[in-house]
């Protein structure tokens, strides 16, 4: 059965600066894509390495409008269904995007297929999107070429607000969105969700105060490390420990959307949540922060 899963993003951009990003090739390259073309209203499409079977553009614009667009995407297997509207939200602009086919919250996390991940592969294309027509850095892309998960960024932010940042359970759940229980001591305890909902909890295999973590999730090691640079913060960000040959790409994506957010806590002095709710079929209740 077909599930729809919907993100709500929101910026201080006005909706004509939004509908430019979205409906223009060069700005779709930008924030999106290696590659995009966008002729409208005949074609739309976008691919290249930081798309998902990326080797050709496989979408087929349904409908756009100064509000909105849709398009048929082949990507799993499957004849998907994108929308996207924008519309005025205050002085800024609320973006709303679904896509059909989500096989449901349980089979996203083991990512059994592609159509699992696209659900945080769309959460951190909108987290680039608002940085990018707001005028901000963008956070790294996926490289789906490539089992390489590594990645660093500049936060303008001293290392012990980064640090502290990391492992507060309950500043880490504000900018990041989630609920998450954190023990921060080697031999110590991380779970999403928080211990209550998750009963077989990652370990924390490496920490220094203020430097450096990794996370052993069972089937994956995340490892973030931070260093001064110019006043602010060098983070740089590995997942490695997993089987090359089925890249967890899902996961990679949540942790890069993650790395927008905290820049984004950390750097903006009237910071709030890009991030509305989203209708994420079969996401256990509670996972998620309230917006």
């Amino acid at each position: 059965m077909s599930e729809t899963v919907v993100l709500r993003a929101r910026t201080t951009a006005s909706v004509d600066r939004v509908r430019r990003a979205f409906t223009d090739a060069d700005e779709l390259a930008a924030w999106l894509a290696e590659h995009a073309t966008a002729d409208l209203p005949d074609r739309f499409g976008f691919w290249g390495r930081h798309t998902p079977e990326g080797d050709a553009p496989h979408q087929v614009l349904r409908h756009v409008d100064d509000r909105s667009l849709s398009f048929g995407w082949h990507v799993g297997g499957e004849d998907t269904t994108v929308e996207v509207g924008w519309a005025a939200d205050g002085d800024g602009t609320l973006v709303t995007l679904s896509q059909s086919h989500f096989p449901g919250w349980d089979e996203a996390v083991v990512e059994t297929s592609v159509l699992g991940y696209l659900y945080t592969y769309w959460c951190l294309s909108l987290a680039n999107l608002v940085d990018h027509v707001e005028g901000r850095p963008l956070t790294p892309k996926i490289d789906f070429t490539t089992a390489g998960m590594r990645g660093e960024v500049l936060i303008d932010a001293p290392v012990e607000a980064v640090a502290r940042a990391l492992v507060d359970a309950r500043e880490y759940e504000r900018w990041f969105g989630a609920k998450i229980d954190i023990e921060a001591w080697e031999g110590g305890r991380v779970a999403m969700g928080g211990f209550d909902r998750n009963p077989r909890p990652a370990k924390v295999v490496d920490f220094e105060p203020g430097r450096r973590m990794g996370i052993d999730w069972g089937a994956m090691v995340s490892t973030w490390e931070l260093a001064e640079s110019d006043g602010g913060t060098r983070l740089t960000f590995v997942q490695s420990g997993f089987d090359t040959g089925r890249p967890p790409y899902g996961a990679w994506a949540g942790w890069l959307a993650g790395v927008a957010a905290l820049r984004r806590y950390l750097e903006l002095p009237d910071w709030r949540p890009i991030w509305l709710q989203p209708d994420v079929p079969g996401l256990p209740e509670g996972v998620l922060s309230e917006s």
